[in-house]
């Protein structure tokens, strides 16, 4: 199945800040950090269609998976 991934802030160093991967039926968030090479201390929200999720909701073809770090600053 075909999702699109978006990484924002400090994720997307060396990587793509959009892309479409191709999963395996049944994956999940938690399985594109791992494919990815993102530690799970990098990442503090994962919204899913829009909609705040865990690592390891179930995706299905077509939806648009966001990841971001967790935010910094003082």
């Amino acid at each position: 199945m075909k999702v699109k991934v978006k990484l924002f802030a400090t994720l997307r160093e060396n990587r793509e800040k959009e892309m479409m991967m191709d999963l395996q039926q049944g994956a999940t968030p938690k399985d594109i950090i791992k494919r990815l090479n993102i530690s799970q201390e990098e990442v503090a929200i994962i919204f899913l269609n829009g909609r705040s999720v865990k690592v390891d909701k179930a995706l299905e073809e077509n939806d648009t998976v966001s990841i971001f770090p967790p935010v910094g600053g003082g």
